[in-house]
């Protein structure tokens, strides 16, 4: 075959390649989320790094810890080391090979020359290339994983960081009541002694006094529980010497305005590491496909038998000619089911790709409701502290006066101690809606720390 001849047919196979780029599919959720009835800032979330967005010193230094220490973590990212060794042999599979063989014959006197072969696959129709795609797009999608698993460390960290904060708002508060409640008794069961009052009130005070030791008791066992919890996450004993903010210092309503859904949800990592699927499910329809095709090697030869090496490198002479393989006719129908199952398996990437973006979709809008949700609930736990407040005041001024017995100024106390609590179960609450749809917006931006 003339050389150009040949030439001009390998620039006409080049341009037959059967992996087509996949265009992303539109995404099966409504343009916009419903607006929830508060204020939302003009900043957003989904671009704002970790570090702006927790800025408690205490919470950075330990999500800094976790990140430097979780088994998770270091799991995803040998992953990642994995998933970029399999590319990057599949990669070195599209580039020429060089093997080398020789052998001996009986005579002492007879060298046979070594024989240098450099063949490989013309890539015409595009094989080695969606190999190398979908290798690729798998590699992505086990990067964006990664990404995943750091993004809800740092959301497991602050989740559990608020609720200790939370436990020792509520032990402290636990504590003080039981203290006043002990002192109350004290000063019923003199009144007894002294023949003022009756066992009866001593007896209720009594009671309400055990049930805040109780729920004291109750408290320190869940703050034991959390700080396991933070210390799993963090991968050693958390250390918790860097100051840090108190429950109703921490202010995480900066940076939630979420945008559309088509800015915000496709830089979530679980969506964007399943849009990787989809690719390399579809790079490898492509690469299926073109088994169809005959494969076309190109094989140059050197060598000559001689006496000696020297006549080998001074008599040589060179061959060049392609080589075409056909694949067989008839193969029982694998090539075409091999195609069947690449297009099933696109199919299926598809519907997980459409399944997580709606999953997403429904995570950030149940956020943002709960959001809205939790400010109105925030009001009316504090209007309703306020008033168990004003209310155990008149109770002890009216038992003071004696106009009421002492069960009054009891049932204000535990109304109290009730409301006090309700607020800060509310404000753990708020914190842990603001982690959540932090998470949920695609954990913020991805910088280097």
């Amino acid at each position: 075959m003339p050389r150009f001849l040949l030439i001009g047919l390998c620039a006409f196979l080049i341009g037959c390649s059967q992996t087509s780029d996949l265009k992303r599919p539109d995404a099966p959720v409504p343009q916009a989320w419903s607006a929830p009835d508060i204020e939302l800032t003009p900043h957003d979330a989904a671009k704002t790094h970790w570090r702006n967005y927790f800025a408690d010193p205490r919470l950075q230094s330990l999500i800094t810890q976790a990140l430097e220490n979780n088994r998770d973590l270091k799991i995803a990212a040998a992953r990642v080391v994995e998933a970029r060794a399999l590319y990057g042999v599949t990669k070195a599979e599209g580039l020429p090979s060089l093997s080398l063989g020789a052998t001996a014959g009986a005579s002492l006197t007879m060298i046979e020359a070594p024989l240098a072969v450099v063949s490989y696959e013309l890539d015409f129709w595009g094989r080695l290339a969606g190999l190398s795609d979908s290798a690729r797009f798998s590699f992505l999608a086990t990067e964006e994983a990664r990404r995943a698993v750091r993004i809800s460390l740092v959301a497991d960290v602050a989740s559990a960081y608020f609720t200790l904060l939370q436990l020792d708002a509520m032990a402290e508060l636990s504590q003080a009541t039981a203290d006043a409640r002990e002192q109350s008794l004290e000063l019923l069961t003199k009144g007894r002694d002294l023949g003022g009052l009756n066992d009866f009130e001593v007896q209720q005070a009594a009671g309400i006094l055990e049930m805040a030791k109780s729920a004291l008791a109750d408290v320190q066992y869940q703050r034991v529980a959390v700080k396991n919890r933070l210390d799993y996450l963090v991968g050693k004993v958390a250390v918790m010497q860097t100051p840090g903010y108190a429950l109703e210092e921490q202010d995480l309503d900066l940076a939630l305005a979420p945008g559309l859904p088509s800015e915000v949800l496709l830089v979530r990592p679980d969506v964007m590491a399943s849009e990787q699927r989809l690719r390399a499910a579809h790079a490898n329809i492509g690469v299926a496909r073109t088994a169809f095709f005959p494969k076309i090697a190109l094989v140059a030869g050197f060598g000559v038998a001689s006496q000696g090496l020297a006549s080998l490198l001074s008599g040589s002479t060179t061959s060049f000619s392609p080589r075409f393989s056909l694949p067989a006719l008839f193969d029982g129908g694998r090539t075409a089911a091999g195609v069947e199952v690449a297009e099933a398996r696109k199919s299926i990437a598809l519907a997980e790709y459409e399944r997580t973006i709606q999953l997403a979709f429904r995570e950030v809008s149940d956020q943002l409701a709960a959001r809205a949700s939790l400010v109105a609930q925030m009001r009316s736990a504090n209007v309703n502290k306020a008033s168990q407040e004003r209310r155990l005041q008149i109770a002890w001024a009216r038992h003071n006066a004696g106009m009421v017995g002492y069960l009054e100024v009891l049932d204000a106390q535990r109304e109290l101690f009730a409301a006090q609590q309700a607020a800060l179960q509310v404000r753990r609450a708020q914190l842990e809606s603001a982690v959540q749809l932090y998470k949920a917006l695609g954990g913020g931006e991805q910088r280097a720390d």
